[in-house]
C-alpha cells in the first residue's frame, strides 16, 4: 500500500487538502486525531502529561485542558520537548497500527497520512511520497489571528514552534502553494489527487478535475 505523507506548517491549508483527498477517494489518517486519541481521558499519554505538567493541565472533568498545556508549552521550548517525548511515541504506535489495519482492510489504496510535524518526528524516509503544503509565515500568522482569534505574540509563538518552512519544504516531493484563498487551495487539491492517479493509476480514480500545475 502506498503511503503519502502530506505535511505542513500550522494554518497553512493541510487540513483543507486532506479533507479534498478523502472526499475525492484517498484513505487518509490524520496525525491530529491520532494525538487527541492519545491525550483523551484514559488515553495512554495523559497519565504522563499530568505527572509532568501538573494537575493545572486537568478539567473538572478529568480531561486534558488543552488551553492551559497550550500556555505552559507554546511559551516554555523545554517544556514543549518534553511534552513532544511523551505523544510522539504514542502517536507514531498509533499511526503505524493504523497502517497495517488499512493494508489489511484496503490493500488496492493509496493511504494520506496527513502528520503537521513531519520534521520534527523524522519520519521522512518511510512514506512514498512527501507532499507539503505551504504558505507564508506572515500569511498563516494573519490566518491564527482572524480565524482563531489568537493574538499576535499567540499566533508567532505557535508558528515558531514548529519546524521551519525551509526544513518542511527540503523533504517535499510536491510542495502545494496555499497562500491564495481556500477556493485556490481546494483546486490544487483537486489536481493533487489527479497527480496521485497518475502516479498510482490502479489505486486511485482520477478526479474529474483538469490537470494544471500546483502553485502558480
Amino acid at each position: 500500500m502506498p503511503i503519502v505523507a502530506l505535511a505542513g506548517g500550522i494554518a497553512a491549508g493541510k487540513s483543507t487538502v486532506t479533507a479534498v483527498l478523502e472526499q475525492l477517494g484517498a484513505l487518509v489518517v490524520d496525525a491530529d486525531v491520532l494525538a487527541r486519541q492519545a491525550v483523551e481521558r484514559g488515553g495512554r499519554a495523559l497519565a504522563a502529561i499530568e505527572a509532568r505538567f501538573g494537575k493545572t493541565v486537568i478539567d473538572a472533568s478529568g480531561e486534558l485542558d488543552r488551553a492551559a498545556l497550550g500556555a505552559i508549552v507554546f511559551s516554555d521550548p523545554v517544556a514543549r520537548g518534553d511534552l513532544e517525548l511523551i505523544v510522539h511515541p504514542v502517536v507514531q504506535e498509533l499511526s503505524r497500527s493504523a497502517f497495517s489495519q488499512a493494508s489489511v482492510a484496503a490493500p488496492d489504496r493509496v493511504l494520506v497520512y496527513a502528520i503537521p510535524l513531519l520534521t520534527e518526528s523524522a519520519r521522512a524516509e518511510e512514506f512514498d511520497l512527501v507532499v507539503v503544503v505551504h504558505a507564508p509565515t506572515e500569511e498563516r500568522k494573519r490566518r491564527l489571528r482572524e480565524h482563531r482569534a489568537l493574538s499576535d505574540a499567540e499566533a508567532a509563538a505557535r508558528v515558531a514552534a514548529q519546524g521551519s518552512d525551509e526544513e518542511r519544504l527540503a523533504l517535499a516531493d510536491i510542495v502545494i502553494d496555499a497562500s491564495g484563498t481556500e477556493d485556490d487551495t481546494v483546486a490544487r487539491a483537486r489536481v493533487l489527487y489527479r497527480v496521485l492517479a497518475e502516479c498510482w493509476p490502479d489505486r486511485l480514480v482520477e478526479a474529474p478535475a483538469r490537470y494544471t500545475t500546483l502553485a502558480p
